[in-house]
């Protein structure tokens, strides 16, 4: 530095370095400016530095540091008090909480001295005339650190009985320490009613509720609220990501996610903050850290992963079984240096119960992606369910009675339980009709590679002495070579089975259920076939493939209908069929047939006991009963489905369930249901390895249906962990520019103006080359209303000028008076020749709108009122121009001018009646308040009568109607007072 500064700039330049993010440069730059103020001779120079650098070094991952600087200013006060102004007195006394309770975070303070300063601060609050109770909350932190638990009771009696004042914390810090202590005393419940305020906003700070959201989620987690602790952890998050001093409250988010089945999220939780291994400045921090660290790795390494690499400290690489023993260690040894402190074991048995927890939830979904860092985790396989034999392994005859058992029910799990007998057979001599049923069940297991094996039990059903059987084998055989695309193959190879089976029927040689295996999977390759054709010339009424398999289905509904009472399968046949004829009419067009025989297909399923096979077409029936716009039909389909499938879906097949039913609840406003299914969607997309497709498209809606309730913070969490994944070939970039703006809402909500206009700025460009330009406008529209508040005005301005050139060309006056207004205001705020450039472009926003020539009477209602909120505006802008060292000749005559535009504001707005009265009597008022300036004290009393009277018959129950008559009862009494 080159010149030194003056005390005004040195307290322009602590703010702006308090401004900055927590961490080791804003420390650095703390030191440099106390060396400033000590070259300024000024003692209060110095002492406002100190204290600058104590709070900096407080919220750092350097806070061991803060102790010299108090230590200097602690001997300042006591040498020359009055070099100390009021606020640096209250400072002065302020931190000696954030020292006394600091102490015991540092195992190298010996006790004694904590109790000297404690003992310190109590004396001397007592001469500054301050309540106990920051002594008491701050005697409580001590003995709860320590372990003295009766006396940490003790001492939060007193806290809580002692009156506030001005040394208390804030209402948020203290709500969080006592909703802490009641979790700890096991009452979870108590603990979150105590914390409700600070979660709902009422109480906020810089680090509340960024703690509290960390501290509730394992309390919530115990209590099963698992909504909300999801929910806090994607809030809280957020908050603490960017506070390098949050240690502890990050280390319980990775303690979250270890408990409820993310590791993978935890594990990204340790790559963003690999500084925070090896952080030495508070140890009590850095021993919660590592002690979440063993837990995670322990449970990595219990779930078989533990040669997986994973995040660890700088330089080296690390599995994760070798993080958990190494961060065992270091947390122990880092309690044990407390302990000796404490004379006490608490400190490292409270470890060592943290590290040794279980898994309080098995599955939590997130709704956002996690990096697969490590490998899926190896579940052990159940056990085998048949009876064993004497020598422990399965006895063959129950594993064929239970394979017999589960075919006859058609059950999806008997492909496994025949794998089992195959398994446990071995050499054992199996019946022709045993290795029949084996093989057959194999090949079905094997889908389209099955074709040889389906041949090879029909062989072995022929030497049974079962033709039938092996007729409806071959048929089978024949449908999985349809599975496969060959269609034409499949028809011919089902032929002669069809043609055989017929003639066997009919002479008694098979049953009903062998005949209709046959014709069910004729059916289904001719069913086959019309999917084909539809992909490649489109659906059609009265094409031959359509009317070839209608036929074969109506056969098999007559075979099979007959007897479905008698027998599960023929009842599957007959259920089938129904649902055939119902897919045939979907592709002839007739979705309201296909729907009613979807529906008896479906329901014939579920009436048989089979209601894992109605899941297919009940998510048929989901897709046509929404093409109907029959909304309450389609949720329940879904809903059916989801139902009947839940123990026999693969993960892809519950993901995209679960995304219909998602997306029906939404577009009928249910948001809050309809965000669960779009969560429980993305969860299985991720398990199906669809994490990127599916998945993503699940939490862009996840992410839409919690920005509809106001969940700010979850949507943008979501939102961002979508948009990598979303891509333009995949989901379109309508999907893109809609999650991009959906963040930009997210981010203005939070307040992270910069952020949000950098989305919209991003949608917007992709918009760019889209044929119909609204949503480019809008977009530019939104980026520049967030870079203006933002306070980046040059880029403010200019996205400005792009939207009113959008709007411009789309013809759309509104858009453009309003980009013009927003141009004007921002040009009045530049210094020089701003008003002259905040006027024109104010006229040209009126000629704009005197220029348009309404369409109909509702436009023209829509223009005079744009029209008298341009003069409203442009006059609040005139009026507000005014430099404060301005004459008074210079303020009259822009209170003039802003008279006259607020004057036609009120004229316009008064033309429109009743539906602009809340605008028209603002106007008034505005104008009012101008006369009384400009010394019209009559006339802007008459103004206020005026608004008193439009609202004389109101009963004031409204919030504007009060605000008005409010304003309206001071103005006249400033008339009658003369000011």
């Amino acid at each position: 530095m080159t010149q030194s500064m003056d005390f005004d700039a040195l307290r322009r330049a602590m703010q702006e370095n308090y401004e900055q993010p927590e961490g080791p440069a804003r420390n650095a730059r703390a030191e440099v400016l106390l060396a400033e103020a000590e070259k300024l001779n000024i003692p209060l120079a110095v002492i406002e530095a100190l204290g600058h650098q104590l709070k900096v070094y407080n919220y750092s991952s350097e806070k061991d540091r803060m102790f010299v600087p108090f230590a200097r200013l602690l001997r300042m006060w006591d040498e020359r008090p009055e070099d100390f102004d009021e606020y640096e007195t209250h400072s002065l006394h302020w931190v000696f909480k954030w020292v006394s309770s600091g102490m015991v975070g540092q195992p190298h303070v010996p006790l004694a001295s904590i109790e000297k300063w404690l003992g310190e601060m109590e004396h001397r609050y007592r001469l500054a005339g301050h309540s106990e109770r920051a002594v008491r909350s701050t005697e409580f932190t001590v003995a709860r650190s320590i372990g003295d638990l009766g006396r940490a009771e003790r001492a939060y009696t007193a806290w809580l009985a002692a009156d506030r004042d001005s040394m208390a914390d804030c209402h948020a810090c203290e709500l969080h320490d006592q909703g802490w202590w009641r979790a700890e005393r096991g009452a979870d419940a108590e603990a979150l009613e105590l914390w409700r305020p600070v979660l709902e906003g009422e109480y906020t700070c810089a680090h509340e509720p960024h703690a509290v959201l960390a501290s509730s989620l394992l309390p919530l987690l115990r209590l099963g609220r698992l909504d909300e602790a999801r929910a806090h952890h994607l809030r809280g998050f957020r908050l603490v990501r960017p506070m390098e001093s949050m240690r502890g409250a990050y280390a319980d988010h990775v303690e979250f996610c270890a408990l409820t089945g993310n590791e993978a999220r935890a594990l990204e939780l340790l790559a963003e903050r690999p500084a925070y291994f090896t952080d030495a400045g508070e140890p009590r921090s850095r021993m919660d850290f590592l002690a979440v660290v063993a837990l995670l790795t322990d449970r990595l390494t219990s779930l078989g992963l533990g040669a997986q690499t994973v995040p660890g400290p700088a330089g080296r690489t690390w599995t994760a079984g070798e993080l958990a023993a190494h961060a065992r260690v270091e947390a122990l040894s880092l309690a044990a240096r407390f302990d000796e402190r404490n004379g006490t074991a608490y400190v490292s048995g409270r470890v060592r119960e943290r590290m040794d927890q279980l898994p309080l939830v098995e599955r939590l979904p997130l709704g956002i992606r996690a990096t697969p860092t490590v490998a899926s985790p190896v579940r052990p396989a159940p056990a085998p369910s048949a009876d064993a034999t004497a020598d422990g392994g399965p006895d063959l005859a129950a594993l064929l009675a239970e394979a017999r058992r589960l075919s006859a029910a058609l059950h999806p799990d008997s492909v496994a339980a025949w794998a089992a007998v195959a398994e446990a057979a071995g050499d054992e001599q199996l019946t022709p009709r045993d290795r029949a049923e084996l093989t057959d069940h194999e090949a079905m297991g094997l889908g389209p590679e099955g074709v040889e094996l389906f041949a090879r039990a029909a062989e072995l059903y022929e030497a049974a002495g079962d033709p039938g059987e092996a007729l409806a084998a071959r048929a089978r055989g024949a449908y999985v070579l349809a599975l496969s695309g060959r269609t034409r193959e499949a028809l011919a190879a089902v032929s002669e089975p069809y043609e055989r089976v017929l003639a066997l029927f009919a002479e008694g040689g098979t049953g009903v259920q062998q005949a209709a295996s046959v014709l069910v999977g004729r059916a289904r390759i001719l069913l086959q076939r019309v999917h084909e054709a539809a992909e490649v010339n489109g659906a059609g009424d009265g094409s031959e493939a359509l009317a070839a398999a209608e036929t074969a289905a109506r056969e098999l509904l007559a075979l099979a209908g007959p007897e479905a009472g008698n027998d599960v399968l023929v009842a599957s046949r007959a259920a089938e069929a129904q649902a055939m004829l119902g897919e045939l009419a979907a592709h002839a067009g007739d979705a309201e047939r296909a729907a009613e025989l979807l529906t008896r297909g479906s329901e014939a399923f579920v009436a048989a006991g089979l209601p894992w096979f109605a899941v297919e077409y009940e998510a048929r029936l989901t897709g046509i009963a929404r093409h109907l716009g029959d909304a309450e039909a389609a949720e329940r389909a879904a809903r059916a489905a989801l139902e009947h499938g839940a123990a026999f879906l693969e993960p892809t097949g519950h993901a995209q369930l679960h995304l219909q039913l998602a997306e029906i609840l939404g577009a009928t406003g249910q948001f809050g249901p309809a965000a669960d299914h779009a969560l429980e969607a993305s969860h299985w997309a991720d398990e199906a390895g669809e994490g990127s497709t599916l998945g993503a498209w699940a939490r862009h809606q996840l992410g839409g249906f919690l920005l509809r309730q106001g969940h700010w913070a979850e949507a943008a969490e979501v939102l961002e962990s979508a948009l990598p994944e979303l891509s333009a070939q995949t989901h379109g970039d309508g999907a893109i520019v809609q999650t991009h703006w959906w963040l930009g809402d997210c981010l203005t909500e939070l307040g992270e103006h910069r952020e949000a206009a950098e989305h919209w700025l991003r949608a917007a460009e992709i918009a760019r080359h889209w044929p119909e330009q609204r949503d480019h406008a809008m977009l530019a529209h939104l980026a520049a209303e967030a870079l203006g508040h933002a306070e980046l005005l040059p880029q403010a301005e200019q996205a400005y000028a792009r939207a009113g050139d959008l709007w411009r060309s789309l013809g759309n006056v509104h858009g453009l008076i309003r980009s013009l207004r927003a141009r004007a205001w921002l040009a009045v705020r530049e210094e020089g020749s701003g008003l002259d450039t905040a006027r024109e472009l104010m006229g040209e926003a009126v000629r704009a709108c005197e220029e348009e020539v309404p369409e109909d009477h509702e436009a023209r209602g829509q223009l005079v009122a744009e029209l008298a909120q341009t003069h409203r505006q442009f006059g609040d802008l005139v009026a507000r121009s005014a430099p404060d060292d301005a004459d008074d000749e210079l303020i009259q005559a822009l209170f003039e001018e802003a008279l006259a535009h607020v004057t036609l504001a009120v004229a316009g707005f008064l033309s429109l009646g009743e539906d602009a009265l809340h605008s028209r009597t603002g106007a008034q008022l505005a104008a009012g308040w101008l006369e009384a300036d400009l010394e019209h004290p009559d006339w802007a009393a008459a103004r206020a009568r005026e608004v008193l009277a439009a609202y004389a018959e109101e009963d004031g129950s409204d919030e504007t109607v009060a605000a008005r008559r409010g304003e309206a009862e001071r103005l006249l009494r400033a008339t009658e007072s003369g000011t």
